[in-house]
């Protein structure tokens, strides 16, 4: 079995530029300000934009598109937000997923999957936002507990 942290492939980055989305790859400069605004790595310092990005860059095909990691971004964009490339991440992921799935790392119904999952991601952040909006608190912090059933019966009724 290939040692996919040590494989490398000098073509891997200009695969990815020539997706659609992809291009933007070669802009980055690998700052490190996307990860610094990236939600994802505020609850799982192990996904890092930078890092992926570096390396796609240094030619480790395998090793990115055979990482769970690929699918931990939420493409919020707001790492764009932060770059001074103004790279879109986000689109990048894009591309990276749809190789992963197309080079047999990933099967392909996994992409719908994670949209069915970021859409009930998004549906319970709705949930919290309007039970912190209706809380009674008044200072401090607020309880979000009146969501628990909602979101419960969400989960219960969801497949992905």
């Amino acid at each position: 079995m290939a040692d996919w942290n040590r494989t490398y492939d000098a073509n891997f980055k200009y695969d990815v530029a020539a997706r659609p989305g992809g291009d933007q790859i070669k802009v980055c400069f690998s700052c490190g300000t996307c990860t610094a605004g990236c939600p994802v790595t505020d609850v799982d310092e192990r996904f890092s934009p930078r890092r992926i990005i570096r390396q796609v860059l240094l030619g480790q095909r395998a090793a990115v598109l055979s990482s769970e990691l690929l699918w931990y971004c939420e493409r919020c964009y707001a790492c764009t937000a932060f770059c001074p490339q103004n790279v879109k991440f986000g689109d990048i992921m894009g591309a990276l997923r749809e190789m992963a799935v197309d080079e047999g790392y990933w099967p392909p119904e996994f992409i719908q999957r994670i949209r069915g999952v970021d859409r009930l991601a998004h549906s319970i952040r709705l949930d919290l936002v309007r039970a912190a909006l209706g809380s009674d608190a008044d200072a401090g912090s607020a309880s979000i507990e009146t969501a628990a059933p909602i979101i419960e019966e969400k989960i219960k009724g969801t497949s992905v």
